[in-house]
């Protein structure tokens, strides 16, 4: 397997643990807030295989206790649960981020416990979800099946949606919080711009409006917080 990026250290993308970022490469979305369109077409260039990331791993032996994974989208990659399971045997805790479209990788990380905290994406509401990812069409079923997988089992996860001004507004968390109905964590993030971004004149909303959708999607997940605001 080829790891197309690498942060070294982080205190954020983990919670409750010093961990390293990977980075994979590939995604079913063409989502146009994304932060790391450049793992998506090509233009990141694998960086090192998995053989190297394990021994890099090694030397972080007792300096960091977690690995999240990212990408793109992780759950493409069929050599994922020996990626896991060899950083798992290393005595790491594993972390998966997701957009939830592969239900099947997910369900067979959750049977092995390869993993201890997955967060899943929630793009939009369910009739604007094409559009956010960037598609023309996106079945939801999977989408469903994941948020239910993880609702239903024994670890740590969170649900997420970046919020962008152009894409969302208060009735989609509405429906959102319909979708996500008694989850344990749900976080709003809030869009910044980057040059990575491939769609231009996008914004992030203002602060009161994100309040405003926290406190909607709170009648269905008690727990929603804000994320990436001062």
């Amino acid at each position: 397997m080829f790891i197309h990026g690498l942060q070294k250290m982080t205190l954020l993308d983990f919670p409750g643990r010093v961990a390293c970022t990977v980075f994979l490469g590939g995604c079913d979305y063409r989502c146009p807030f994304c932060h790391n369109f450049e793992l998506i077409d090509g233009t990141a260039k694998p960086i090192m295989d998995d053989a190297e990331l394990l021994s890099f791993l090694k030397k972080r032996q007792g300096l960091l206790d977690g690995v999240a994974i990212t990408g793109g989208e992780p759950c493409l990659h069929k050599d994922l649960p020996e990626l896991l399971r060899n950083t798992r045997a290393l005595g790491f805790a594993t972390k998966l981020d997701s957009n939830g479209a592969h239900p099947d990788m997910l369900k067979s990380l959750l049977d092995e416990g390869l993993v201890d905290y997955v967060a899943m994406d929630i793009k939009n509401s369910p009739g604007k979800y094409a559009q956010t990812c960037g598609v023309s069409y996106v079945d939801l079923a999977p989408i469903y099946e994941s948020i239910s997988l993880l609702k239903n089992s024994n670890i740590d996860y969170e649900f997420r949606t970046t919020v962008v001004a152009q894409f969302h507004e208060l009735s989609d968390f509405e429906e959102i919080g319909q979708m996500i109905s008694g989850a344990k964590h749900y976080f709003l993030q809030c869009f910044t711009d980057r040059d990575s971004v491939p769609f231009g004149n996008l914004s992030a909303p203002s602060v009161e409006d994100l309040q405003s959708y926290a406190e909607t999607a709170r009648k269905y997940v008690p727990d929603t917080q804000l994320r990436g605001v001062s």
